[in-house]
């Protein structure tokens, strides 16, 4: 195992505008689906309350995972989509900045906490919500370049 020495020295680079995508899933069951459905939780907007909390998430990664830079977050996307099929919510956010190091972790960061912050609104009609499929989607910019996921 390679010796940990901490954040990544990141002086030198360049500073090009940079993007990342992130979603997430929550399969809730068929009541919590029905309380997001129709607008009817207890403890407010789950949309609003979801997006607010996944834009907190972005702005805080740094503070929360350990060798992650504090950086400029110049605008977050938050979009929300129930699937009445499997009963479940899925989130995506998308991340941007102009900086030094990318994005990803913010998206990350941002998709999970908007996954955990339904879980926690929905809680009261059960507790066998799963998340899942916490990914990142794409991103552009930076030394490593562009990916985008294709599954």
């Amino acid at each position: 195992m390679r010796n940990s020495r901490g954040m990544t020295d990141v002086s030198g680079k360049d500073i090009t505008a940079r993007t990342a995508k992130a979603c997430g899933r929550i399969v809730l069951g068929e009541e919590a689906f029905d309380v997001v459905k129709q607008g009817t939780c207890i403890k407010g907007d789950v949309p609003a309350t979801v997006k607010i909390a996944a834009m907190q998430a972005v702005k805080s990664t740094s503070a929360i995972i350990p060798m992650c830079h504090p950086l400029l977050i110049e605008a977050v996307e938050v979009d929300f989509t129930l699937d009445e099929q499997d009963k479940s919510v899925a989130v995506s956010v998308t991340v941007r900045s102009s900086g030094k190091t990318g994005v990803e972790m913010e998206a990350l960061t941002g998709a999970a906490v908007a996954c955990l912050t339904i879980y926690d609104m929905l809680k009261y009609t059960g507790k066998s919500m799963t998340i899942s499929q916490v990914k990142l989607l794409e991103k552009t910019g930076g030394k490593s370049g562009d990916y985008k996921r294709h599954d």
